[in-house]
């Protein structure tokens, strides 16, 4: 995607393995979709039918081929993590809730391929690449963020399924969704009494679901997700009793990267935004971009954000060969957020008293970055892994 004042440094070819000429024709398509989209103007204010027109958006343009596999309508055998990435890249430099309609088709679906039944997986995931189901992944509670195995929602047995009692919050594309995957606290393990865990898929007109929408600073479909007494199907459940935490947690595995991903596209238009205004902006008889120290700030920026890069294709091409280790996911996202964030703080300086003003692009941009840092294992998460793979 071309932009003004786009600095070079910021092309997407550095450290991208894989393909080349399906990522080259990947991201031809990408360049065409987001330039369509920005000449199309859709207005981001009513966020459930922006979602909506965005999923069938990225349906049409068989983007949504890239979240499940080749059996269910996918475009790999199985989701590969390099395209997921390069796809974050390059929506989240447009929008975030662009972004957010993309990631979450896979999030909410991919528990499903790893865990669900033939049966469940034919009459969902076709409809996810096609754009008519929207999904939901429900698994933070109010008592269990990082701490997932606090969560309280739980499971009772109902004849051949399970009833659901209990509250999610923080859930994208809540009251939009068609599918819910949900994680729920089952009967405790008879010999250590720890808590054992189930996944579930639930339709989002489930009897007994409700939702209520909350305000985070950068709005997008978001709220809590309550079930009372919700009655799931033997055949809706993913995976083994007591197992559902492993599929959360991998299921994670595959997307804490792309998370690295989006940061980098968000990133990638502060970059450009910064370079063309300190290009054009004059002060004191000359562009801002003559000055030093701006010049050093924005080298400073630029440099973490090509080694936030490295660091994000470098754990996905690990992640596509079979030779991932969770300290690799733990290092792009952890970098590649935080370096998001000190770039995009640098355009807000950059622009002065535009940088804060509702309708610029680093005020939109410092509003989207900051929940990166936490969503799908915080900071000091992520720091927590890559020690215990430094120290056990």
């Amino acid at each position: 995607m071309s932009m003004v004042g786009d600095p070079k440094v910021t092309r997407r070819d550095v450290g991208v393995t894989g393909d080349a000429a399906e990522l080259a024709d990947l991201e031809e398509r990408l360049e065409s979709f987001v330039a369509e989209l920005a000449s199309a103007g859709i207005d981001e204010s009513d966020e459930h039918a922006c979602t909506r027109e965005y999923v069938r958006r990225l349906a049409a343009a068989g983007l949504l081929r890239y979240v499940a596999p080749a059996a269910h309508g996918g475009a790999h055998d199985q989701v590969r993590s390099t395209p997921l990435c390069i796809i974050r890249q390059w929506l989240s430099r447009h929008s975030g809730a662009l972004d957010t309609a993309f990631v979450m088709q896979g999030l909410g679906s991919n528990p499903v391929t790893l865990g669900g039944s033939e049966a469940l997986r034919s009459q969902l995931l076709p409809r996810v690449v096609s754009g008519e189901a929207i999904c939901a992944f429900a698994l933070t509670e109010p008592e269990a963020g990082s701490d997932v195995s606090g969560m309280q929602t739980r499971a009772e047995v109902d004849g051949d399924g399970v009833r659901l009692h209990g509250e999610k919050c923080w859930i994208s594309n809540a009251g939009v969704a068609d599918s819910y995957v949900v994680f729920a606290r089952e009967a405790e393990d008879a010999e250590g009494g720890k808590p054992r865990f189930g996944a579930f898929w639930v339709p989002g007109d489930a009897p007994g679901l409700s939702v209520e929408p909350m305000q985070v600073i950068a709005p997008h479909p978001i709220g809590k997700v309550r079930f009372d007494g919700v009655r799931v199907p033997a055949g809706h459940r993913l995976g083994e009793p007591g197992k559902g935490l492993r599929i959360a947690l991998a299921n994670l595995d595959v997307f804490r990267v792309t998370v690295g991903a989006a940061a980098l596209g968000l990133a990638d238009r502060a970059l450009s935004e910064t370079v063309a205004h300190l290009n054009t902006r004059v002060q004191f008889g000359k562009p801002l971009s003559k000055q030093q120290g701006l010049r050093f700030a924005v080298a400073d920026v630029a440099t973490d954000h090509v080694a936030a890069q490295l660091l994000v294709y470098r754990a996905a091409a690990a992640r596509d060969r079979g030779a991932a280790t969770p300290d690799q996911a733990a290092m792009a996202k952890l970098f590649a957020t935080e370096s998001a964030q000190r770039t995009i703080d640098r355009a807000v300086q950059s622009f002065g008293g535009r940088g804060v003003t509702v309708g610029e692009a680093p005020e939109r941009l410092y509003r989207e970055i900051r929940a990166l840092r936490i969503y799908e294992g915080t900071s000091e998460i992520q720091k927590l892994v890559i020690a215990r793979a430094l120290f056990g």
